[in-house]
């Protein structure tokens, strides 16, 4: 491994996305068998999820194993709206149950975690104190799911402020890789509320996305995942090799600089 210049020697971002952030394990794995772990991670909303399971010290399988389940409703319950249309309660049970470390302190790898502040109108890094309700209130979709009650304020999806979240990690890795799981592509029709909102979201997403994605020493954005939609649990699999064979074409193609970074 090269020399460390900087605090961290990898740092890893992960972008939100819903369903399509399960390419981010794809990645993972792609990155793990060329040997890249990384020693600081910054991931919003799915991003969030990931990153607080790799942090905590599972691999890509183990992650894949933890949502064996490819029904939508089983990491989602509906309710009455008021707040939101749904809770995430399948979801923030598998983290509670596979968690080990239950404050960022006590995680095996540093990990902030972008949340947004709807009392105050700004954006939130968290990187200590109370682990599960942080990353769920970085992974709640304003509307669609319901927001975070914590510290006396609301919180709701970083990806609102932030879905790429560079900052909190750019000037202390040597080498920086970014994975991004919302490829704009070309929409032809729209069927459904939920669609108009989910590209209205991504639009939102993409801004000023070109200038954080050049922060990257190497950035990962599977084009397929175009296709996929915010809640399409049940193609994760899919979604999980798409991350993969693209990150395995980028390694291929950045071979002598992550070189540097593999450990033997």
């Amino acid at each position: 491994m090269t020399k460390r210049k900087k605090k961290y020697s990898v740092g890893l971002v992960l972008s939100g996305g819903g369903a399509r952030g399960f390419a981010h394990v794809g990645v993972l794995k792609a990155l793990n068998e060329a040997g890249i772990y990384p020693d600081v991670i910054s991931g919003v909303s799915a991003g969030a999820i990931a990153g607080a399971l790799i942090a905590d010290g599972h691999d890509a399988d183990e992650i894949m194993g933890m949502f064996k389940e490819t029904k939508t409703y089983k990491y989602i319950e509906f309710i009455i709206p008021k707040s939101g249309l749904v809770k995430i309660t399948g979801i923030a049970k598998i983290l509670d149950q596979n968690l080990k470390a239950k404050t960022f302190e006590e995680l095996k790898i540093p990990l902030f975690v972008t949340a947004c502040d709807l009392t105050n109108g700004k954006i939130e890094y968290f990187y200590k104190g109370e682990l599960l309700n942080r990353v769920l209130a970085s992974s709640t979709v304003p509307v669609l799911f319901q927001p975070i009650k914590m510290d006396s304020k609301t919180f709701v999806d970083g990806g609102v402020m932030n879905n790429f979240p560079v900052e909190p990690i750019e000037k202390k890795c040597d080498l920086l890789i970014g994975v991004h799981v919302n490829p704009l592509g070309y929409v032809k029709d729209f069927t459904s509320m939920l669609s108009i909102a989910e590209r209205a979201f991504h639009l939102c997403f993409s801004m000023n996305l070109g200038k954080k994605a050049k922060k990257c020493d190497i950035f990962i954005e599977p084009p397929e995942l175009k296709d996929y939609k915010l809640l399409d649990v049940p193609k994760i699999k899919d979604i999980y090799q798409w991350g993969y064979k693209e990150a395995k074409k980028v390694i291929k193609e950045n071979k002598e600089l992550l070189a540097l970074y593999a450990r033997k």
